[in-house]
């Protein structure tokens, strides 16, 4: 890669099976100067990393920032504003630069609050995505589920404060929660409001270790909560099985 100008590449690596990420990722991954990666300000751990890791560069380096899980903006947007200088100080240097993110860059993710300061205060540096495979798609291809199809509508949120969004929603015939952790007995009420209960079900870490399908979206309640865990539902007079 050339040393001219430093490039930032936000890479999805997919849900978390490494068999999952595509050409373009690992090549890339192989190829860049720097690797950032995401991480709680409670640890270290990045699964992103983890998932990567086979494929990382030996002469790359690995930088670890710090995003810290908080509902006060003012926080928030000085961990993106400083971790986006950092990523923005390495593309000065002329070095190529890689964002590692779960699932799909644009998708509930991390980077895309990056590529808005990116965009706002380095809008000189070039940036290329790469897509990844979500978790709600490796879901679906793990349990053999229909997304939609036809004319149907599908629906994608996110479920951490439970199950307003989908409230209502009477022509929606598929939904993908994400996040269903935390507000599990309401996720559950808007679903059986909808008429969905029946056809849904919960996937817990989709391709990894410890990989569980609940069966009964209401089970869900009853364990402690698993941050990767993610809800498929239909309409129970939705033909599809």
């Amino acid at each position: 890669m050339s040393k001219e100008q430093g490039v930032l590449y936000g890479i999805g690596v997919g849900p978390g099976d490494p068999d999952l990420m595509t050409i373009k990722a690992v090549n890339t991954i192989k190829e860049v100067d720097v690797v950032f990666t995401a991480a709680s300000t409670k640890n270290d751990f990045s699964l992103a990393v983890n998932i990567a890791e086979k494929f990382l560069s030996e002469n790359s380096e690995v930088k670890t920032l710090y995003f810290p899980m908080t509902k006060d903006m003012d926080i928030s947007d000085k961990a993106w504003q400083e971790n986006t200088d950092e990523i923005a100080a390495e593309l000065k240097k002329g070095k190529s630069a890689a964002f590692l993110t779960l699932g799909d860059p644009m998708t509930y993710s991390t980077f895309g609050y990056i590529l808005k300061y990116m965009k706002r205060d380095y809008p000189e540096n070039q940036v290329e995505i790469i897509p990844g495979i979500t978790s709600y798609q490796a879901a679906a291809a793990r349990t053999k589920t229909i997304l939609v199809e036809g004319e149907e509508s599908f629906l994608l949120t996110s479920g951490a404060f439970g199950g307003e969004r989908i409230r209502g929603l009477k022509k929606i015939e598929n939904v993908a929660l994400l996040k269903a952790y935390k507000n599990v007995e309401d996720i559950t009420l808007a679903l059986e409001e909808n008429n969905m209960l029946k056809k849904s079900f919960g996937i817990s870490k989709c391709g990894r270790e410890g990989e569980e399908i609940i069966d009964d979206v209401r089970e869900l309640s009853k364990r402690d909560p698993d941050y990767w865990t993610l809800i498929l539902a239909k309409q129970s007079n939705n033909g599809s099985l």
